[in-house]
């Protein structure tokens, strides 16, 4: 990703917002650092029962010192519980078990944020001071409007929901013709006619007519095919093995990957069942791109309900 600079609270309940894609709730985020480079976003639900924390803590800890160069983390702790005057704010002892269990692997916890359902506030701050913000005020964050020139979005929730597909007997025909003709066609012509089309859509920005629409969900049916679509979508000039690995030193091109999503998701709509999968898979992978675990995991799982022959995944993210 190019350069952020993150000056405030708000500009950091912006970025976690768009790196995960969705307002997060009863929920732990934390974000490693390394001296003032971001690196890791971990989202993990808060636990449910109390004395639950210190295990919780070592969890979260496990999780965060994956990123071997982080030396300190930044965290927002998402929750509908109330502070009342008198009392520690809800979860303290969670928090204070993980800056226990973190300070063993010598991280430190830099700042925190309590966000509530309506406003925000520091995590240290006392019960009873007046130093809070409302949410809203996330929406003219500079960062905020950094992601959103990007294309990117913050959905309210991580629950996805698809668009209807018409299923018509019809679609499902015209995709399997198309399929035929594709497997007449030498292999690599079919990987270039494939690449066309699809950068074709990539690049102008329009959504393409039915008989392109056709075509696209034909062409995601052949996994060495699909391959090389899923390396085209973040505009990187890299070998097609690092992309696919997000193992690339060229930045993406995030409007050009949130775009990709939009056109996923409208040939998704003229899918049947039997031809869904490949289209929920690439959709997940774009969503694992960039960084959205939890998001990615539902598209591969609604994959695997369509076509119990999609590929698995492993959610490693948010």
């Amino acid at each position: 990703m190019n350069a952020l600079t993150i000056k405030d609270p708000a500009d950091l309940l912006s970025f976690i917002g768009h790196t995960l894609g969705f307002w997060p709730k009863e929920s732990l985020v934390c974000i490693t650092l390394n001296q003032n480079n971001v690196g890791a976003t971990l989202r993990i639900d808060l636990p449910q029962q109390p004395g639950q924390e210190l295990l919780y803590a070592r969890t979260v800890t496990s999780y965060l010192t994956s990123d071997t160069n982080a030396n300190s983390i930044v965290f927002a702790l998402y929750t509908s519980a109330q502070p009342e005057p008198g009392q520690s704010k809800p979860h303290a002892a969670t928090i204070a078990a993980l800056t226990g269990t973190l300070a063993g692997d010598g991280i430190t916890i830099r700042d925190g944020i309590f966000v509530g359902e309506t406003t925000y506030s520091p995590f240290d701050e006392e019960i009873g001071q007046t130093l809070t913000f409302p949410v809203g005020k996330t929406q003219f964050s500079q960062v905020n409007a950094e992601f959103i020139y990007r294309g990117s979005t913050i959905a309210p929730s991580n629950q996805v929901i698809l668009p209807q597909a018409t299923d018509k007997a019809e679609h499902a025909t015209a995709v399997e013709d198309h399929q035929q003709t594709i497997l007449s066609q030498p292999p690599a012509a079919a990987v270039q006619k494939a690449h066309d089309l699809w950068t074709a859509m990539l690049n102008t920005g329009e959504y393409p007519n039915d008989d392109d629409t056709t075509a696209l969900i034909s062409y995601f049916q052949f996994p060495h095919i699909r391959d090389q679509l899923m390396a085209d979508i973040p505009g990187i000039n890299e070998p097609a093995h690092h992309i696919l690995f997000a193992q690339t030193q060229t930045p993406p091109q995030w409007s050009r990957i949130e775009w990709a999503q939009q056109l996923l998701l409208h040939a998704y709509t003229r899918t049947s069942p039997q031809h869904a999968a490949p289209i929920l898979t690439t959709i997940g992978y774009n969503n694992w791109w960039q960084g959205r675990g939890s998001k990615a995991h539902q598209f591969m799982q609604l994959a695997l309900d369509t076509d119990g022959t999609a590929p698995a995944f492993v959610d490693s993210g948010s």
